[in-house]
């Protein structure tokens, strides 16, 4: 005959050692109910019972088991104390860290059912960090999946591990799900920045249609222009009429020069009369000839 709670005590002096800082076993005051000393002390680390009780109900541990009947009569539960009656027991299972050191975590609760491990132990979810809704009914479908596998077999480790791979798969999908979300930004800005400077095709009738609109708006432009020069000489005055209407510029050439310090003086000695000069007939040239302008070079 199977001594199921010989398997759950040695199952849970295991889990103890390999879950040593996220293992917890919760004792219900009704567990102790009735029981003597002796009792209490055969299912329970007495030392840290007494260590304990001076920091839940302000007593001395002197005060012995009289005083932990009457703090566990009025408590719910007591962390690190293991019953006989089926014990619930929760172990924190975190995820390795991912992106920016970011985990997952969740505390799941079991408690061994009368034929464990011939029947599959109750399990929930009893708190999360960092879970989605859909994460925790994944898990909790793992659970029951795992736990139908391993009937008759102790399997709170396999439950855990299993779970554990679980959350390493999650913050791998957070992972992936933002870079995803990073490139679809990225490829909607560079859509956006492509529409800038993306321009109507060309075809034949888009062409000669725009060609037709150009022509007729530089045509009323140069009518524009034409017709503005136009105007502009209807108002020009001639040089006989700037000088009848301002006597200023007889000598306005003259002011200027002086003004920029150029007076320029006329030596009229270095003119002389036509007269005095003695020019040479190309006439008198017998070897002249006026098609040939080398003709009248002398050797």
């Amino acid at each position: 005959m199977t001594d199921y709670g010989e398997e759950q005590r040695n199952e849970l002096e295991a889990l103890e050692s390999i879950y040593p800082d996220s293992f917890t076993v919760q004792l219900c005051c009704e567990d102790v109910k009735g029981m003597s000393e002796e009792g209490f002390e055969s299912v329970i680390n007495w030392k840290e019972v007494a260590e304990l009780l001076p920091t839940l109900t302000g007593a001395s541990a002197s005060q012995g088991w009289s005083e932990a009947q009457a703090f566990l009569r009025g408590s719910a539960a007591i962390p690190g104390v293991l019953s006989e009656n089926p014990p619930s027991f929760t172990i924190t299972v975190t995820s390795e860290a991912g992106e920016n050191d970011e985990t997952v975590q969740t505390t799941l609760k079991f408690t061994y059912s009368e034929k464990y491990p011939d029947e599959a132990p109750l399990y929930e979810i009893f708190s999360q960090e960092n879970l989605e809704d859909s994460d925790v009914s994944e898990i909790l479908k793992l659970l029951a999946l795992q736990a139908e596998e391993n009937l008759g077999m102790v399997m709170i480790f396999t439950l855990v591990t299993a779970v554990q791979e679980k959350l390493n798969e999650i913050v791998d999908q957070i992972k992936t799900r933002r870079e995803e979300e990073k490139k679809q930004k990225e490829k909607e800005a560079e859509e956006a920045e492509k529409q800038l400077f993306h321009g109507t095709p060309v075809t034949i009738e888009n062409f000669l249609s725009w060609k037709a609109k150009f022509d007729a708006e530089l045509l009323e432009i140069k009518k524009k222009r034409m017709k503005e020069e136009e105007q502009a000489g209807k108002n020009k005055l001639s040089g006989k009429q700037l000088f009848e209407t301002d006597h200023n510029l007889d000598t306005s050439d003259i002011q200027f020069l002086e003004d920029a310090g150029n007076n320029v003086e006329v030596d009229e000695s270095l003119f002389q009369e036509m007269d005095d000069l003695e020019l040479e007939d190309d006439e008198d040239d017998p070897d002249y000839n006026p098609a040939d302008p080398e003709s009248d070079l002398t050797d």
